[in-house]
């Protein structure tokens, strides 16, 4: 019982904690490559820019650009093809749009 309690405060944190994102220049140095669709429904997860880093909860879309790679949980590398992508975003106007369209794809951000 004790272990599964662990595990489970594990895996908790590590969800709330997906959302701090920080942008690389190399898509070596990413864990998840990234392209902007033009469109919502052509996205797998909608994205809102949060201004700080306690406004993220889980992985819902919310994201907060860290300034630091060190301080962010993943590092995320924009590409020009969304052929070259892992997933496929859209940003949105407004917290409560954001959520993921696709959920195949939630893994990538745990």
């Amino acid at each position: 019982m004790f272990w599964c309690s662990v595990i489970a405060l594990l895996f908790l944190s590590q969800q709330i904690q997906a959302q701090k994102v920080y942008s690389t220049d190399s898509r070596y140095d990413a864990d998840v490559t990234v392209f902007v669709t033009d469109s919502k429904y052509d996205a797998d997860l909608l994205v809102y820019k949060v201004s700080s880093q306690y406004e993220t909860d889980g992985n819902e879309g919310r994201w907060f650009f860290t300034e630091s790679r060190y301080d962010a949980d993943k590092k995320v590398y924009f590409t020009a093809s969304k052929y070259d992508a892992d997933l496929l975003i859209y940003f949105v106007d407004s917290r409560y749009e954001a959520g993921w369209r696709n959920r195949e794809r939630i893994y990538l951000l745990y």
